[in-house]
This record gives structure tokens, sequence and C-alpha cells, in this order.
């Protein structure tokens, strides 16, 4: 384990400056993506910002998605042209890495639509071509409040999703600003991950991914598959304490697979069982496409009560396949 110049652990075969971009793979499909989801509890408000570039495709993949206290959310999705993996900068993203491990600042600046109903972004091209299109400014700095963690993995694995891959929980503070609006100040805390390798969205057939924070020195990642059952861990300031045993239960929007609420027994190496209860305030269905397979990803900002008394703020993805 080596701990940065801030005291942060990091575990694993992982050094601080994996932060950074790697040397571009050969793999056609080799992905190194960045992602920070962030959420102030004060005021129900939350999203997160993702780029994976795939420079030997000649693109990145940009997202960002801001929810409103009312539901609402502001979001984009772009495919900007790149030709190299030196950096997390287009479509309006850019990426700086302040301190390797310790400090992160995103910025978005760019256009984005405002949807009353994010649902209607089940089908993206009614829903960018009817709602209105307005300014969105992310200004946000990423301070890590636990340790980095994650694995690198064997390049003959053979895996085509997340070979390499870090989490790491942050406190999160700055701006956000819709059209003409002041700027509305934001802090609160996030989670944010980095990977790199290969990588299809096909190529896992189902996950549920449930990250949050309830403080400085509580915050969660809880993974399981579609039938709820699998892992994770909690920080608790800078120990980590692994979820040997998931079981987890969702609400869904009758007809839909839209979750809406879960609910989640979780067993700790340590003996301890915790409860999770999470109810999703603001729902986005968004979806990859690759020769022909469609992925669903529905992200959910979410509102978690842990064994009852801590109360605290994430994000519930649930990724399937058609099949």
């Amino acid at each position: 384990m080596q701990t940065t110049p801030k005291g942060i652990h990091i575990y694993g075969n992982l050094r601080a400056e994996d932060d950074y971009t790697h040397e571009l793979g050969p793999e056609e499909n080799f992905n190194e993506s960045v992602y920070f989801n962030f959420f102030d509890p004060s005021q129900n408000r939350g999203g997160f910002v993702r780029m994976g570039n795939r420079a030997n495709e000649g693109y990145a993949e940009m997202t960002v998605i801001v929810w409103n206290p009312d539901g609402s959310a502001i979001f984009n999705y772009d495919k900007p042209a790149i030709s190299h993996n030196d950096a997390w900068s287009a479509g309006g993203l850019n990426i700086e890495i302040v301190a390797p491990a310790e400090l992160v600042h995103t910025v978005f600046d760019g256009s984005a639509v405002h949807l009353s109903d994010p649902k209607e972004m089940a089908d993206p091209g009614k829903a960018f071509k009817n709602n209105p299109h307005e300014n969105l400014r992310i200004d946000l700095q990423h301070e890590a409040v636990g340790p980095m963690y994650g694995h690198i993995g064997d390049p003959d694995d053979g895996n085509q999703f997340a070979r390499a891959h870090t989490e790491q929980h942050s406190r999160v503070s700055g701006t956000i600003a819709v059209g003409d609006a002041s700027p509305i100040a934001f802090n609160g805390w996030g989670l944010r991950d980095h990977s790199w390798g290969p990588r299809y969205w096909q190529a896992t057939p189902s996950y549920r991914w449930i990250t949050g924070n309830f403080s400085d020195d509580l915050g969660m990642i809880v993974r399981t598959n579609n039938e709820g059952k699998g892992g994770g861990l909690f920080h608790e300031g800078q120990k980590l304490v692994r979820i040997t045993e998931t079981t987890l239960t969702t609400e869904y929007e009758p007809g839909t697979n839209y979750h809406t609420a879960l609910k989640a027994e979780l067993k700790l190496e340590d003996g301890r069982t915790r409860l999770l209860e999470g109810k999703v305030m603001g729902y986005i269905p968004l979806r990859n496409r690759r020769k022909g397979a469609k992925t669903h990803v529905g992200e959910g900002m979410t509102a978690y009560t842990l064994d009852g008394e801590h109360i605290g703020y994430g994000l519930s993805e649930y990724l399937d396949q058609p099949d």
C-alpha cells in the first residue's frame, strides 16, 4: 500500500501516477475513461460527467448530466473526434489531474438539452429535437476523502470491459450554471472511476453498480448481477471494509426496467450486517449501441438510508443487455 503526500492510501497494484492517461493500446476498442459523479444533499441536486477516449476508433464518448431538484435534467451526449490519448479534453469537457490520487478539476462548458422528463431519453432523437437547449457550465473540484483502490489486470486475461480500473470517493465543490442564470454553489460528495484497456459495453451480461457517500469518512460501492447477488466495499476513513455478500431487491416502474427503489442486505468481512435502502430521485434511461446491439444503462440519482440512521446520496446504475 502506498500513501500520497496528503495521507491518501492507495490499495492494490496501483500507483498515484495511474490517475493520468496511459499509452494507447493496440486494440481497436482500446478505451480510457474517467467518470465523476457528484451530489449535493442540501439541495437535492447532482449528476455526473464521463469521457471515454477511443482514439483508435477516432472519437471519444462524452456524457454530462445534472439533475435538478424537481427531477428535470440538463443532459448532453456527444462523440467528438479525437486522434490521441494524451488527455481527456473534447466536446466541451475537460478533465485536469491537479494532484494524482488527491485532486481533480472537471469543467464542462457547452450546449445541453433541458429535459422536463428525462425518461424521454429512451428515444434520443426525439428528446434532443423536441426539448429546449441551453448552455451548461460545470466547474467542480473533486478532492479525495477515501483511498484509491482497484486493480490492473493481466493483458492476456481476455477482459473486454474493465481490465484496469480505479475508484475513489471525493468531496466535491464548485459551481453549476444553466443558461443566463447565476452560478449555483455546489458542495457535496461523489465517486470517481477510471478504466483503461479494451472496452465493449456488450461484454458484460448485466450489473447493478450502487455508489453513495454519507460523510467524508463513510462511502460505499455495491456491485451485483441482475439477480441481486454480489459484493462491494465501504470506505471508513482510509480503511476499506469488504462486503462479502449482498442480497439486493429492486422495485421497478410497472412495465419497464426503470428502477425506482432498492433494498440491500450487506454482510461485511468483519462480521457486521448493514441494511441499505435507496429511493431514486431522478432517473434517465441511456443506451450504448454497437453493431446492432443496444445495451440499456439506467442511471438513477438516489437518496440512501444506511442502517436506518445515515442519510446519503449517490448513483445507482443498472446495465442490461437486450437478451
